[in-house]
């Protein structure tokens, strides 16, 4: 378990690095979109974590948001998935509500998934079929709920956006109620956790989601597509974490809709 060790120290000095480089000024910059922000911090601090890691481990493979690892188009090795700041808009408008995200993978299998809860310091992470943690505490296996009885996360702009909202807006009117965080890692945390009973994503890209898989089904979680197929590691996803029941009763939704999985699979090339 040596590198799962080494990945809890390099993901805690990779939050303390965020959090002194936040007394200082920063540059603000868009990527695709205005909405789409990066910023020096999170380019910072994924080459804080990629000369960490290759001083310790020279043959081990990095993909990060922010370019490391671009032309990687397989899983052989040891590979690192890295989102330096997840919820880049939060860290920017709140200055909280924002991680550090790691999942490690040997040859395409999950080995550990941690995520940082930057300003909480709080540390998330799992190695494969030993169990999860909130830093030293194991986290409990999450308890089976109804889509009715339930609190659920999704992103806002998924219930507005043509062609594949209708699902989303059904399911939310269906759902004891909704709520949006603003990052994808904590969104898979927060179901780890138990406090939320499933969450929604629309096009998750590698770094979103690596770490949180492998957390979430360490506490009997549930992940796949909005169709129920399994996640493509390298690729865009659009997915669904929840307990197993709830799990099953929003996929049909989905299934149910034929405008929905024809643009779903425009989007996703399948």
């Amino acid at each position: 378990m040596e590198i799962y060790k080494f990945a809890q120290e390099v993901i805690s000095d990779a939050g303390a690095f965020i959090r002194q480089r936040m007394t200082e000024d920063f540059n603000i910059d868009s990527k695709l979109n205005p909405n789409d922000l990066v910023t020096d911090v999170d380019k910072e601090t994924e080459r804080f974590l990629f000369e960490k890691i290759e001083e310790r481990y020279p043959d081990h493979r990095i993909l990060g948001e922010e370019g490391q690892g671009a032309d990687i188009e397989d899983t052989d090795g040891v590979l690192w998935i890295i989102d330096p700041i997840d919820g880049t808009l939060n860290f920017v408008h709140q200055l909280e509500n924002f991680a550090v995200s790691i999942g490690i993978y040997i040859d395409g299998k999950p080995y550990a998934g941690l995520i940082l809860d930057v300003m909480k310091d709080d540390l998330y992470h799992a190695a494969y079929e030993q169990g999860a943690y909130k830093n030293d505490r194991p986290l409990h296996d999450i308890e089976a709920s109804s889509l009715k009885s339930s609190l659920i996360s999704t992103n806002a702009n998924w219930l507005v956006r043509d062609g594949i909202n209708t699902p989303f807006i059904q399911i939310v009117k269906d759902a004891r109620s909704v709520r949006s965080l603003g990052s994808a890692a904590l969104e898979f945390v927060n179901v780890a956790r138990g406090t939320s009973s499933a969450a929604l994503f629309y096009r998750l890209h590698p770094w979103d989601f690596a770490g949180g898989v492998i957390l979430l089904n360490e506490v009997g979680g549930i992940t796949t597509t909005l169709l129920g197929d399994g996640l493509r590691l390298l690729n865009t996803n659009s997915i669904i974490a929840a307990n197993k029941t709830i799990h099953a009763e929003i996929i049909e939704y989905f299934k149910a809709d034929e405008a929905f999985i024809r643009n779903h699979k425009k989007f996703h090339k399948l």
